[in-house]
């Protein structure tokens, strides 16, 4: 399908002479005498691409209007009007994100050559950031790190469900990383050179949502202007990748159930049945069990998606992984940045794991992040992180050792988790996600006794 151009200026003779002139083009066009037009014309049609716009209008000038689509539409591309004598305004143009200019009068051979330019430049451009997150993704596990037992688990769990074209449901709370998992499972799956095409149910708004699954056809509702392909029918061949699942209204589950069941969906506005072939990921941070008991979640659908489940852990339950995950992130942002750091002293490191950790592995990242701005030594040091974190004694207590330091908190928290399921060692190796036999392996290799008397009960 062509693109799809607004066309902005004040002067009626030029807005339809550029409009005449692109549709026997082949392009879809649309006008606005100013900019503030312009903007409700944008704001109620997600399909625009391009927009052609004077400078000099009322209300709302060129160069005001691009300033705000570029904040809330980066995916418009500009293409800004001016005459001779506004060149250096329409160089300061480019500078603030416009792809190119022109200079009235506009020669039409040289407007159709330019968004001829510019439709090739956006076509390229999707295609190598989608080239360049299959290569970056094509996962063997690349951006999951963890040499802990809970992520041993889930590293055999993917190996085990990727090949197949069983859906998925992951559960995890924020910042456990459940799209990493989604990602490796897909890259890791025969569907791998198809489209991995992520959704959050809950940020999409509910009066939108059906036809952004589902499609819809021209006419079906105000602001159907044509024919709308879905998320379902775009990531045909791929996977679907539903997070925040639990957010998704009741009325829809219906819909949701049906197409994955029969493989075809009805666009809003339409009586002909899709078909499509996608496989579902799902994730969630919320009980589906407690919402089903409430009726805010459809039982049938949960048993759909939960072909295989997949349980995350948070970071405070796999502490081990922290410095194999800090190392991670201190080689990825150094790359970034250009910077040389060796890792963090074990000062820093001793915090770190000490840590309670309530965002998660991205809480971590973020600090990592912060952290390389700041340090200008070889190893991130106490000074690097922030004020909340310079703060957190708990742990200064423990040896310089970051060996023996995480030996100490393993120590206690097995100790912790044994008092916590009063001392029933098999529900204690549940909750510690390992097996009963390498919880005693672990005791004795920590010198935690395997039998508790009230005198070592509250040691």
């Amino acid at each position: 399908m062509s693109a799809k151009i607004l066309i902005v200026d004040d002067e009626k003779t030029i807005r339809d002479s550029l409009k005449m002139i692109l549709e026997e083009e082949g392009f879809q066009t649309l006008t606005a005498s100013d900019g503030e037009e312009a903007l409700n014309i944008i704001n109620s049609n997600n399909d625009i691409e391009i927009v052609i716009t004077d400078i000099k209008m009322p209300k709302i000038d060129g160069m005001q209007l691009l300033e705000q689509i570029s904040e809330t539409h980066p995916g418009i591309f500009f293409i800004i009007m001016t005459a001779y004598a506004s060149v250096n305004t329409a160089i300061d143009s480019l500078r603030k994100g416009a792809f190119d200019y022109l200079i009235k009068p506009i020669e039409f051979d040289d407007l159709i050559i330019r968004v001829k330019r510019l439709v090739n430049y956006k076509k390229l451009a999707l295609e190598n950031k989608a080239l360049k997150q299959k290569v970056s993704l094509e996962a063997k596990f690349t951006n999951l790190v963890g040499k802990s037992e809970s992520m041993k688990k889930i590293f055999r769990l993917i190996e085990q469900v990727a090949p197949t074209n069983s859906n998925v449901l992951i559960f995890g709370k924020s910042g456990t990383g459940k799209e990493l998992v989604a990602k490796a499972i897909h890259y890791n799956s025969k569907r791998k050179d198809n489209i991995f095409l992520p959704i959050n149910c809950g940020a999409i708004a509910e009066n939108l949502i059906e036809s952004e699954l589902f499609g819809h056809k021209k006419g079906a509702f105000t602001g159907a202007t044509e024919d709308k392909v879905g998320l379902f029918k775009y990531a045909d061949g791929g996977t679907l990748f539903l997070d925040e699942i639990g957010d998704l209204p009741l009325n829809l589950q219906v819909k949701l159930l049906r197409a994955i069941e029969d493989k075809e969906f009805i666009p809003v506005g339409s009586t002909k049945p899709v078909t499509t072939d996608v496989r579902i990921i799902a994730a969630t941070n919320q009980d589906l069990q407690e919402k089903i008991k409430n009726g805010q979640f459809r039982e049938d659908l949960f048993y759909r998606l939960n072909v295989v489940e997949i349980k995350l852990p948070t970071l405070n339950e796999r502490k081990e992984d922290i410095p194999l995950l800090v190392n991670h992130f201190i080689e990825k942002y150094c790359n970034e940045m250009g910077k040389k750091i060796l890792g963090v002293d074990n000062e820093t490191m001793k915090i770190l794991i000490g840590y309670d950790w309530k965002g998660g592995v991205r809480e971590l990242e973020n600090i990592i992040e912060r952290a390389i701005i700041f340090c200008k030594n070889d190893f991130i040091t106490i000074d690097d992180l922030p004020d909340y974190l310079r703060g957190d004694s708990a742990y200064q207590a423990y040896p310089d050792s970051l060996k023996e330091a995480v030996k100490n908190f393993e120590r206690e928290h097995i100790i912790k988790t044994i008092k916590k399921y009063d001392y029933n060692k098999e529900e204690a190796a549940k909750a510690l996600d390992i097996g009963l036999s390498s919880l005693y392996r672990k005791m004795d290799e920590l010198g935690i006794p395997t039998k508790f008397t009230d005198e070592n009960k509250d040691d």
